[in-house]
């Protein structure tokens, strides 16, 4: 019997290898090959704003010189992928008083979310976003810190996004998605990749890396965009890391870790030291986290999901460049 049982064993580990090879995720960014290999074995979470393409056609534009047509705006989706509305990921909050907008949803708010976009607490998870650009890449990173902090571990970031799928002339799906309710719950808050304003405050204190990951305008204080934001400018000692920097143009892929690092470098930051990442409203900081902490293995990066939003609010000091 004890021979049966070993025989058996083996041969489900020479014949089930793939099987089992499917179910796990090879890290925290995977490529369109490995996801049309293994897309019925995970939860494919389209995560976007623009909720109407994702049952509209790609557009394409015919290069003159070569006669070939080139993706120039994504539509569709991958089979099989269900649609989730980036706004339900934030929320307003009331913190000392103030209402402070955009931030992370409550627990309950983002089980109710995962569950009815079919996520199980046992599901491996890859986070689509439409690719198009380095917004639409933070969109994907910042669905992934927000399911790491509540305690997911199994999820992963589809590299270039749908962008990249239709790039590679695979299916594209233009029918509504609809999910069977999951049974995902949250199973922790992981404070520890979460930054508050009192932990920047230490922060700028005790000199800590601090990542603007906004546009050099916004950063300088030489144009404000953002409404929300109530000071032009950065928080004291904070290095500049602008949000282009993270991907490629469309399809909008993630660097290679040695040329993050080295952009990261010039820019006066260590890839390996703590570190607080930031920008408007917690959107862009997390593409910045993303890189240092699940590219790189620095696990001691923190988002301040308030960012330069919260930080004005609460009248907190900035720096701004000054001109003549």
């Amino acid at each position: 019997m004890k021979i049966f049982k070993t025989l058996t064993s083996l041969i489900m580990v020479v014949f089930g290898i793939n099987i089992a090879i499917a179910g796990n995720l090879p890290g925290p960014v995977v490529e369109t090959d490995w996801l049309e290999n293994n897309k019925n074995n995970v939860v494919i979470l389209d995560i976007r704003k623009d909720v109407k393409s994702f049952t509209k056609k790609p557009k394409y534009k015919m290069n003159k010189k070569t006669g070939k047509n080139k993706l120039v705006k994504v539509g569709g989706h991958i089979p099989g992928a269900i649609l989730v509305n980036y706004k339900k990921l934030r929320s307003d909050k009331i913190i000392d008083g103030r209402k402070v907008e955009k931030m992370l949803v409550s627990k309950s708010a983002f089980e109710k979310l995962m569950q009815a976009s079919g996520v199980n607490k046992d599901s491996n998870v890859v986070i689509v976003s439409k690719g198009e650009n380095n917004l639409d890449m933070t969109m994907a990173t910042r669905f992934y810190w927000q399911m790491k902090y509540y305690g997911h571990n199994n999820m992963a970031i589809l590299n270039g996004g749908t962008a990249q799928w239709i790039s590679d002339n695979r299916t594209v799906d233009t029918k509504e998605s609809k999910a069977k309710k999951g049974n995902w719950v949250a199973t922790a808050e992981r404070k520890e990749i979460l930054a508050t304003s009192a932990e920047v405050e230490a922060a700028v204190k005790a000199k800590t890396q601090l990542v603007d990951t906004r546009p050099i305008s916004l950063y300088l204080g030489t144009w404000r965009k953002k409404s929300y934001v109530f000071a032009d400018g950065h928080i004291p000692g904070a290095k500049a890391y602008p949000n282009e920097l993270l991907t490629t143009r469309m399809p909008a892929k993630f660097l290679t870790n040695s040329d993050s690092k080295s952009l990261f470098e010039q820019m006066g930051i260590s890839v390996d030291k703590q570190a607080v990442t930031y920008c408007n409203s917690g959107h862009l900081a997390t593409g910045s986290w993303f890189v240092m902490s699940e590219l790189m293995g620095n696990k001691n990066v923190k988002m301040y999901d308030g960012s330069m939003h919260q930080w004005t609010l609460e009248k907190h000091d900035v720096v701004k460049l000054k001109m003549e």
